[in-house]
């Protein structure tokens, strides 16, 4: 695939509500995902299954966003993303959006590609370490989508990128800013606790490659530091499952009582703010934190649009299609 005809830039990402009115419907959606939640019981219980929890849990998750203002950043980070990589790209590369739970879903990104005659697109994920639940259902969808509204569409895909390097000279970069903020004196002795989403610990056993992607990511950017301490931890965990290990809450546990100066947490496998690190790693985590007895607790910025991370992707995409 090349350039020298127009070409559809399309980031996969989950999305998030845009209004608190559209929490209760975004968490349907996203419990009715049989990628990413299968009940015992099958397929027939998953809808009233995912009515029932969206339900319950809209009043609590509502509080959250509200906390953020009202809404999820997500679009707009992703959206920004794509705008910054496709002008890297040239002008003949446009942006585009498919969201897997809420606005714009799959179907109306393939109905805009259309409309534009786009007959050629990549298709990139914006979580860099693959997993069914995520990044595997996003394409899933994708693909169904475009089988029934855009059969013609001839696309690539790039479905991971845990070890791209210029992805992880932007982290150790955002790594650096973040411990940046602590005084020198101490800042050597800092921990660095990298924080990724958590799985249900079957999907691994079943073979599910991203808790080897999120450890490939983790020694990529600890190789560009001298020698220093750091760990890994699993967040966003709940429900009656046996979920990955360590959870960061421990982890911050452990450090406060190992006496730490102090924590730098970097979110690993969220490449923009969202619900996750705004709301649960600013204020859960640090309130967590703070009662642990942990003098300090920083955050890495995250990736968002900064220039380098917008480089590393757009070098990704030219890579990828030219070995398409």
């Amino acid at each position: 695939m090349n350039l020298d005809k127009p070409t559809g830039l399309v980031l996969l990402n989950m999305g998030g509500p845009d209004s608190l009115r559209a929490v209760r419907p975004f968490l349907y959606n996203l419990f009715a995902d049989r990628d990413l939640i299968q009940l015992p019981a099958g397929a027939l219980l998953q809808k009233p299954f995912a009515f029932l929890i969206s339900s319950l849990r809209a009043s609590k998750v509502k509080l959250n966003y509200a906390a953020i203002g009202g809404k999820s950043p997500l679009r707009e980070w992703t959206l920004k993303q794509a705008e910054g990589v496709a002008s890297e790209l040239g002008a003949q590369v446009k942006p585009y959006l498919a969201m897997r739970y809420w606005n714009p879903r799959a179907e109306e990104c393939l109905r805009r590609m259309k409309q534009d005659g786009i007959e050629q697109a990549v298709i990139l994920s914006m979580y860099p370490h693959y997993t069914r639940a995520t990044t595997g259902s996003s394409i899933k969808d994708f693909a169904a989508a475009a089988a029934r509204i855009h059969p013609g569409l001839k696309y690539t895909i790039i479905r991971d990128w845990f070890d791209w390097p210029d992805y992880l000279d932007a982290l150790a970069s955002r790594v650096r800013e973040g411990l940046d903020k602590f005084h020198e004196l101490v800042r050597d002795e800092v921990p660095i606790l990298f924080s990724a989403h958590a799985l249900p610990q079957k999907f691994i056993d079943e073979g599910d490659p991203y808790l080897e992607h999120v450890q490939s990511t983790v020694r990529g950017v600890m190789a560009r530091f001298e020698e220093r301490p750091w760990r890994l931890g699993f967040q966003s965990r709940s429900g009656p499952v046996q979920w990955m290990e360590p959870d960061t809450l421990e982890v911050l546990d452990q450090l406060a009582a190992e006496k730490a100066p102090g924590v730098l947490i970097v979110p690993i496998s969220f490449v923009s703010d969202h619900i996750e690190t705004l709301q649960e790693i600013d204020f859960e985590m640090r309130m967590h934190a703070e009662k642990s007895g942990l003098p300090r607790f920083e955050r890495a910025p995250s990736l968002n649009d900064k220039p380098d991370f917008i480089r590393a992707l757009a070098k990704l995409v030219t890579a990828r299609m030219e070995q398409a």
